[in-house]
Order: C-alpha cells, then sequence, then structure tokens
C-alpha cells in the first residue's frame, strides 16, 4: 500500500454505463473526482463501458480523457488505461475484484462508493441493489428511492399522495402504441389534448422527451420514446416557469434556494442541457420569500416521500398566472457538471462543490451506519 493513501477514505467512483446519458456521466464524475479532497481520499475510478464492463483506473484521471470531436473536445471513455473488474458481492471482502490479476494482487479494498451514472442501470435502483447486496457504504438513495424516483408515473402517485400538485397524466404501454397507434392518440387526444409533452417513463437528462402539437408530430413522439422505454409517459402542457431545487440530506434534509431554467430551445431538452449554453440559470430564482419558503418545502415533502438519502433535484412548474406550484420530477442522481444546477444552487445557498462532495460522502457512511442498528438486531 502506497504510504500517502494510509488513513485515507478509498472512494470509488462509478461513472459511464449502458445509459442513454453515458456521455453526460463522464463529465460529472470528472468534476467529483477534481473535487475530492486529495488530502482526505484515495479516488479509484470505476469506469462501465457502453457494454457493461466495470473497469478500473490506475489513477484518478486514468478512465477520462479529453478527445477531438469536429471543431470541439469533449470527454471520452478510455478503457484501454483501465483493467477489468467486478465488484466482489462478498460482503465480508468488501471491493472490487480485478479480472487480470493474479488472486494475490486481485483485491482493490473501498470504504465507499459515488455512483455518478444518471439514468438506467444507474438511477434506476438495479445499481443500489447490488452495493447492498455487496454491503457497500455509497452516495445516494437506496433501491427503493431510486427505482421509483426513476419511474415517473411511479413518483406521481407518490407526489399526489403527499399532497404535491402534479399535472395531468396518462401512461401508455410501447406494445400498445405498435399494435394500434391511432388509438393511443385519439385517447391522449381526448384526455389531455394539445400541446403535451411525451417522455419515456424511465429516462432522464430529457432524452427522449417531445413536445407534440399536433397528431403527426404526437405519433413521432411516441415511436421516440418507445425507442428508450416500453413505459410512455404522456402529460398536459403547464405553461409554467422552470423551477428547480437541490435537496440534501438523509432523515432530516435540507432545501437549497431555487433556481429558474430559461431555457433556450422550446423547452429544455438534452441539447438545451448539455450541447448548447444558451439556456439562461437564474440562481436564485427571482421569486417572493413566500414562493421560495413553498418551493423548499414542497421539495423536501417530496424527497420524503419517496424516502431519498443523500441527494436529489427536486423540479417543479410555478404555473403563469394562477402562481400554482406544480411538481414534474425528482432527479435522484442529479447531473454534477460544471454547469448542473444541483451544485450552483447549493454553492447559492453556501455550499461550495468540494464541500457539497465531502458531505455527500458522510451523509453514505451515516446512512450505511444506521442501517448497521438494523443489522444487529437480526438473529
Amino acid at each position: 500500500m502506497n504510504s500517502e493513501s494510509v488513513g485515507k477514505i478509498k472512494v470509488g467512483v462509478i461513472f459511464g454505463g449502458r445509459s442513454g446519458e453515458h456521455e453526460v456521466s463522464l463529465v460529472s464524475a470528472n468534476s467529483i473526482i477534481k473535487a475530492l479532497n486529495p488530502d482526505k481520499y484515495e479516488v479509484i475510478p470505476v469506469g462501465i463501458t457502453r457494454q457493461g464492463a466495470w473497469m478500473v483506473g490506475v489513477k484518478p484521471e486514468a478512465l477520462l480523457e479529453y478527445s477531438k470531436s469536429g471543431s470541439h473536445s469533449c470527454l471520452a471513455f478510455n478503457a484501454t488505461s483501465g483493467g477489468k473488474a467486478s465488484l466482489n458481492c462478498d460482503p465480508t471482502n468488501k471491493g472490487l475484484m480485478l479480472l487480470d490479476k493474479p488472486k494475490a494482487e486481485n483485491q482493490v479494498q473501498l470504504d465507499v462508493l459515488f455512483p455518478i451514472i444518471h439514468g438506467t442501470s444507474g438511477e434506476d435502483g438495479t445499481l443500489q441493489g447490488m452495493l447492498e447486496l455487496a454491503d457497500m457504504p455509497y452516495v445516494g438513495c437506496g433501491v427503493l428511492a431510486s427505482a421509483v424516483g426513476m419511474d415517473k408515473t411511479f413518483s406521481k402517485r407518490l407526489f399526489r399522495d403527499a399532497g404535491i400538485e402534479i399535472a395531468p397524466y396518462k401512461e401508455v404501454l410501447r406494445s400498445r402504441v405498435k399494435s394500434d397507434p391511432d388509438l393511443v392518440i385519439s385517447e391522449i387526444e381526448s384526455e389531455l389534448g394539445y400541446p403535451c409533452f411525451v417522455k419515456p417513463v424511465n429516462s432522464g437528462s430529457s432524452v427522449g422527451i417531445s413536445k407534440a402539437k399536433s397528431r403527426d408530430s404526437l405519433k413521432v413522439a411516441l415511436e421516440l420514446a418507445a425507442r428508450y422505454d416500453r413505459k410512455i409517459l404522456v402529460e398536459s402542457y403547464v405553461n409554467g416557469r422552470e423551477i428547480e431545487v437541490s435537496v440534501l440530506g438523509n432523515d432530516d434534509p435540507i432545501a437549497s434556494l431555487p433556481g429558474e431554467i430559461v431555457p433556450c430551445n422550446e423547452f429544455y431538452d438534452y441539447s438545451a442541457k448539455y450541447v448548447d449554453n444558451r439556456s439562461e440559470l437564474k440562481i436564485p430564482a427571482d421569486l417572493s420569500a413566500e414562493t421560495i419558503e413553498q418551493i423548499r418545502a414542497l421539495a423536501i415533502r417530496a424527497y420524503k416521500a419517496l424516502d431519498c438519502a443523500g441527494m436529489a433535484r427536486v423540479d417543479f412548474f410555478l404555473e403563469r398566472g394562477s402562481n400554482r406550484i406544480i411538481i414534474n420530477e425528482i432527479n435522484t442522481i442529479p447531473g454534477f457538471t460544471s454547469i448542473s444546477m444541483y451544485p450552483k444552487l447549493w454553492e447559492a445557498t453556501g455550499i461550495s462543490y468540494p464541500e457539497l462532495v465531502d458531505r455527500l460522502v458522510d451523509l453514505a457512511l451515516e446512512r450505511y451506519r444506521d442501517k448497521q442498528e438494523s443489522l444487529a438486531t437480526v438473529s
């Protein structure tokens, strides 16, 4: 063991994955790795390829490198610089196994994991279940909150039960879209009308989302959403300001000041979030003190309704004219890029990016200790 790493907390930052948000995850991970205090943490980068292979880098920057894409530089996953690995699900030997090393050298011990895989197979409870099986502390929400938070229609039901207003919606199965698209479209027109938003139920970063204004555009939108999930969410259009709040904590969470997104495109789609930097982020949002407190309280209520832990970003619409506060969705692994709302809102509230990352690791360890109290009572 390197003498410089003795006493440091070993943090495995997991990124990449098979999700449609693979590239976003790389940028988020790069920011987190740079923010973790090298005097306190030893960072072990854990990259998951688009095919699902786990790789461990020798150095924090080993699996992430900048490459040219046309006239722009972008982060790329350099799988050749790492070794193949697998999470050891034996709770008596926590960490990673290096698959191309002899048995005597194939263990990478870890104290805590920081998953930053957005979207499916990372944010939806599947990875969290694997980490629970391995009995590893990890940053962020557990299995239930992750799965329900990712499923936009299930989370809406819980929000509604918690007394938080939601927009009218309809869930449609991909099989119905394929078998009888005209009937599905007629139902949507009758129940919701135009314009409406069409989204994959289990997706994030606005991947696969469209705004439909007519029968023809609705058909195209349904087909696009069906490429990403078997369940499709269709929502009534809300003429509202897009307000976001960051939440941090376990059993006693706190909410940041709200921010407002003024998208450069017709709505805050993938391009507006990560490609085109013309969208305006107003931090904090220009709201009355009363509205700010209402939105912060609702964000915490939504967070608790799903039994979230560690972190989440809660997105609302503030309806123009009525000032009704309508919840849009919750993101249990929000973006952590340099332009992402989650860390920016905390910076405006008084928590710097490095301090935020530090708190999240502490919350993960706190949550793990709390879980051990339950396990200790099992005979």
